[in-house]
C-alpha cells in the first residue's frame, strides 16, 4: 500500500504538472502515460528504451558482420571448389578429343 501512495504523490520526471502513471524499473524514475511504453511485458521510459535499443543494435550489427564475413568465405570455398573441379574434368578429356581425332575411328565406321 505504501507504494501505491508513493505513486499517486508522485509527479512525471518530464511534465512537472502531470500525475506518474508508472515508475520506470531501469532508472525508477516516475512517468506519466505519456512518457512510458510497454517493451517485452515491461514498462520503460522513452530514454531507456532508447539506451536498451543502442544496446541490441551493437551486439545485433556484431553478429550481423560476423555472419556476413562467414557467407562471403563459405562462397567463395564453394566457387573456388566449383572451378576447381570444372579444371579437372577439363583436364581428363583425352587430348585426342581436342584433335578432333576422336570422332575418326572404328565405331564411326560401323
Amino acid at each position: 500500500m505504501k507504494d501505491m501512495n508513493d505513486l499517486l504523490l508522485q509527479k512525471c520526471y518530464n511534465h512537472k504538472s502531470r500525475e506518474a502513471a508508472a515508475r520506470c524499473p531501469e532508472c525508477s524514475r516516475f512517468f506519466c502515460r505519456e512518457c512510458i511504453t510497454e517493451h517485452d511485458d515491461r514498462v520503460l521510459c522513452t530514454e531507456c528504451l532508447a539506451s536498451l535499443n543502442k544496446k541490441s543494435e551493437s551486439y545485433s550489427t556484431l553478429f550481423s558482420n560476423i555472419y556476413y564475413v562467414c557467407r562471403f568465405l563459405s562462397g567463395s570455398v564453394i566457387i573456388w571448389l566449383m572451378f576447381y573441379y570444372i579444371g579437372v574434368i577439363l583436364l581428363s578429356i583425352p587430348s585426342s578429343f581436342h584433335e578432333g581425332t576422336i570422332w575418326s575411328g572404328s565405331w564411326m565406321d560401323r
